[in-house]
């Protein structure tokens, strides 16, 4: 990656420090700068798009809901080359284990189908997926991220949160229910 991708990796400290206090033009920016990063990363065990793009998501989320346990006198790249290398392998797992009868889902079964993919450019997506996860009550957004974000099953994040396999799926489907509701309203 040269040179060139050593200073930016030393910007992006700099911009997650500056998140970090509460910068939100310096955090705009820095997922704005490591989406193609992720990228490549997930292109390296990834063939499908969707799977890409679906990794690229899931790291920007995690860095979201971790993002308090950034050091800034550590260096970002490695911090965040591990968590996308973490996720990316988390979605290869998972699409391993789908059985050889199941089809996945693909971008026409999704819910927010109806709005066009280029109305969004990729850092503005992740900028309100962000803030809308930030706006919802506690326990859905724990949820949320336990399960959609983490990938743990359920019976996981019944046992890390404390809350019942049952509260869990309320919450989760509360939760984007508030979701779908909240971006179909910006359409």
């Amino acid at each position: 990656m040269g040179e060139h991708s050593t200073e930016l990796k030393s910007d992006w400290s700099g911009l997650m420090a500056a998140a970090q206090d509460g910068d939100r033009h310096a955090y705009h920016r820095l997922l704005v700068e490591v989406t193609p990063y992720l990228r490549q990363i997930a292109r390296r065990r990834l063939r499908n798009p969707t799977d890409i793009e679906d990794a690229v998501q899931d790291v920007l989320l995690t860095i979201h809901s971790v993002r308090q346990t950034y050091d800034p006198t550590r260096p970002f790249g490695p911090w965040l080359a591990t968590i996308a290398d973490r996720r990316v392998l988390d979605l290869c797992r998972k699409l391993q284990r789908r059985g050889p009868r199941e089809d996945a889902l693909g971008p026409e079964h999704e819910t927010f189908n109806a709005v066009p993919a280029n109305v969004y450019p990729d850092a503005l997506l992740n900028r309100d997926i962000a803030r809308a996860l930030g706006d919802l009550p506690e326990g859905q957004r724990r949820a949320v991220e336990l399960v959609n974000i983490q990938g743990m099953d359920l019976n996981e994040a019944a046992a890390a949160s404390g809350q019942s396999v049952g509260s869990l799926k309320v919450a989760i489907h509360r939760a984007l229910k508030a979701l779908r509701a909240r971006f179909e309203d910006e359409k």
